[in-house]
């Protein structure tokens, strides 16, 4: 498959920063599955819960990412983005997306999560997030549906995005797994935030759960006031 070609993103001079109150940032219309949105809350949540990054960072989902007033804004499933964090009066128009602007960078990862055969997951918007000049680029496809990887990986070179081997980030420290288990009460095969050993990151109820096992080792009951 040939890779899109990226063009860079230029940053606005912050004399220069536009104006979007005018801007249509939120349309309150329903956008995902059931599926969709509690694997997004899966790669959020556990980044929250796991002190693996340090802060400050941002992980969204379905969060606009604007690179421009006049270009319609992209949408990603999931998010990261390092060393940046949302501003306190986050209900002001300039806070409630993520405009590269004003945060100064683009997003680190984008996570899309393949649904339909219609997104444009493997060229128009891999143009786009190129263009943004966004790191790394993961198409997660569960039902396979672009084609035979289920879980694909791009990082930013010279000219587009290159697949990666290996779903480690280098830049990022993390590294992402396909893992069989249960979530919010559903058994299924989930994608997941891993370290270098390919440990899963744990959610609040996992790391909740395994410290009431020790404790029960070790004769103490964990529900005890």
């Amino acid at each position: 498959m040939a890779l899109p070609q990226a063009e860079p993103f230029v940053e606005a001079p912050e004399a220069e920063l536009p104006d979007v109150e005018n801007l249509v940032t939120e349309d309150d219309e329903p956008v995902d599955n059931m599926a969709s949105e509690k694997q997004q809350r899966l790669l959020t949540g556990v980044l929250y819960d796991s002190p693996v990054l340090d802060p400050p960072f941002v992980a969204a989902a379905n969060v606009g990412v604007f690179a421009a007033v006049r270009r319609p804004p992209l949408v990603p499933d999931v998010f990261l983005s390092l060393d940046v964090e949302v501003p306190r009066d986050w209900w002001k128009k300039a806070h409630r997306s993520y405009f590269l602007w004003e945060y100064g960078k683009p997003p680190d990862v984008v996570v899309e999560i393949v649904s339909n055969r219609e997104g444009g997951e493997l060229d128009r918007k891999m143009r786009e997030y190129g263009r943004m000049r966004v790191p790394y680029y993961v198409v997660y496809d569960p039902q396979r549906l672009l084609s035979d990887g289920e879980l694909r990986v791009f990082v930013l070179r010279e000219g587009g995005y290159a697949e990666k081997e290996d779903p480690w980030l280098d830049e990022v420290g993390l590294g992402l797994v396909l893992w069989e288990g249960t979530f919010e009460g559903r058994l299924d095969r989930w994608l997941r935030w891993c370290d270098r050993q390919g440990r899963v990151l744990p959610t609040g109820r996992e790391r909740a759960e395994r410290l009431a096992a020790r404790l029960r080792a070790a004769g103490i009951d964990p529900d005890e006031p």
